[in-house]
């Protein structure tokens, strides 16, 4: 496990940097609740009326007079946009970066099987976004209490599982995506977050376009959903476990037999 050991030591700046970015804006918006609880009334109505906006973030089917409203609408987008960014990112790079910056001769010469480099690299992937969910729960829990309310202890555990849920589905599909790409691009895995993104946004405000939820991880882990069923949807969670699946199989297989660049 030398290269996963590896791979976890040079990503501790750029994976402290983005967990104590998120964690600090998700703090934020957990402190500032107290104070905008009593205008969130007048807030609800406001948001009543702007018709598709509303629908395009779920802010219709939640209370923002309520934490778990508030914390749905602005903790949620925080986590899930900063959060798949942060997957996409760690995604993308960690293979092709070998031919980016010349080192895959170096590393590939040594007696270490083409497959199990994948796999530890696959296992830093899946690490360092396991790592950022659970610092960021545990970040917010204590943040709840120390504001005086009550921990929603289901809701918050569904939120935070279905963005985890979210961010490997990126980050596996952008993981395997990287053994095509020979010089790294990080704005394919950007680009790619921030499309599925707005599939959702896309998806909430046209019927005609409901069937982008079976492509869009976003769709499973919004949370106006999740707090009215209080529950994840299995079928939309299959698909993505699906095409997780997939796309690590494309790039073990690819990974295995390319010509590394020199």
């Amino acid at each position: 496990m030398t290269i996963l050991k590896k791979e976890l030591k040079k990503s501790v700046k750029g994976f402290a940097v983005w967990t104590g970015a998120i964690a600090f804006m998700m703090l934020i918006c957990i402190f500032l609740y107290p104070q905008m609880k009593d205008q969130m009334e007048g807030m609800n109505q406001l948001f009543a009326n702007m018709g598709s906006f509303t629908a395009a973030f779920g802010m219709d089917r939640l209370n923002f007079g309520t934490l778990t409203g508030f914390y749905g609408v602005e903790c949620g987008n925080m986590l899930g946009l900063g959060g798949g960014f942060f997957a996409a990112y760690v995604g993308i790079t960690m293979l092709s970066k070998e031919e980016k910056e010349h080192t895959a001769e170096f590393l590939l010469t040594h007696p270490v099987r083409r497959c199990s480099v994948v796999t530890q690299k696959f296992l830093s992937v899946v690490a360092e976004i396991t790592a950022l969910n659970v610092i960021i729960f545990a970040c917010s829990v204590p943040a709840i209490m120390a504001i005086g309310e009550e921990v929603p202890a289901k809701e918050l555990l569904l939120i935070h599982g279905a963005y985890l849920a979210l961010q490997l589905e990126i980050g596996i599909i952008c993981f395997g995506i990287s053994a095509f790409l020979h010089r790294g691009s990080i704005g394919i895995g950007l680009g790619l977050a921030a499309v599925l993104y707005f599939m959702n946004i896309i998806v909430n405000i046209s019927d005609k376009a409901e069937f982008l939820k079976y492509i869009t991880p976003f769709a499973y882990a919004e949370p106006a959903s999740i707090i009215e069923e209080m529950s994840v949807d299995g079928l939309l969670l299959g698909l993505g476990l699906l095409y997780s699946v997939a796309f690590a199989v494309l790039g073990y297989l690819k990974y295995c037999r390319k010509d590394i660049a020199a």
